[in-house]
């Protein structure tokens, strides 16, 4: 096996590397790269079909999609391409087996290590930090489930006027939220006190107080022998 000298660049074939990836402009999850076989993989078990472009054909998804079917259909192609010997590229958001559990196990991670960092606070400013993460205003994690909450009751109350509906529930959970982003706003007052107050330490333990002295007893030193 001969060495590599420092500057030889890598060996391989264009039509072996497949990327799969969502067009900015569009929202087409398309696919570049690959030979015949590659083509025939994709458009089995992705639903992909050719298309022409700039640079040459490629292949990309129909239209009407739905972005979960899209997902599916680019991770099963994806998965094929791989055990036929292809090198692929995946964008991550496409990736059903992995995207979506591993943001949530990530985000419990994240929720048991504040919790743990909450448990350890040794002063008011290490609580303070704690309850930065959860009440900041923009990027707390109060605030970013208020504006999901919004985001679930504001199409939803929509959605059951337009048919007609009363919207109940829906303004129930408009209440609800109301109430979470004003206990948010309290949470990030106690914080902001919480963060300047003085560092204490702990008070110095005092001396081991000495025996009590023996009373005199008027007694000559002789008299105790």
């Amino acid at each position: 096996m001969s060495t590599p000298t420092p500057d030889e660049e890598p060996r391989f074939s264009v039509l072996d590397y497949i990327t799969i990836t969502r067009d900015p402009r569009t929202q087409l999850v398309v696919a570049v790269g690959g030979d015949n076989r590659a083509a025939g993989i994709l458009q089995t078990l992705g639903g992909f079909v050719s298309a022409p472009g700039p640079g040459g054909a490629y292949h990309r998804q129909p239209h009407d999609l739905p972005v979960d079917q899209q997902r599916q259909g680019a991770t099963a192609a994806a998965h094929g391409l791989l055990l036929a010997g292809f090198s692929v590229h995946l964008d991550p958001s496409l990736n059903t087996l992995a995207t979506p559990g591993g943001d949530r196990q990530a985000a419990l991670r994240y929720l048991d290590e504040l919790a743990e960092r909450a448990r350890q606070a040794s002063d008011d400013r290490e609580v303070a930090a704690v309850l930065t993460e959860i009440a900041a205003p923009h990027d707390g994690l109060l605030h970013r489930l208020t504006q999901t909450l919004i985001a679930t009751w504001a199409p939803w109350t929509h959605r059951l006027e337009a048919a007609g509906q009363k919207p109940a529930l829906a303004e129930q959970l408009m209440n609800a939220t109301s109430r979470l982003s004003s206990h948010a706003r309290v949470i990030e007052k106690i914080r902001d006190q919480a963060a300047v107050q003085p560092t204490r330490t702990a008070p110095a333990s005092a001396p081991p107080a000495l025996p009590a002295a023996r009373h005199r007893t008027g007694r000559s030193p002789h008299a105790l022998r």
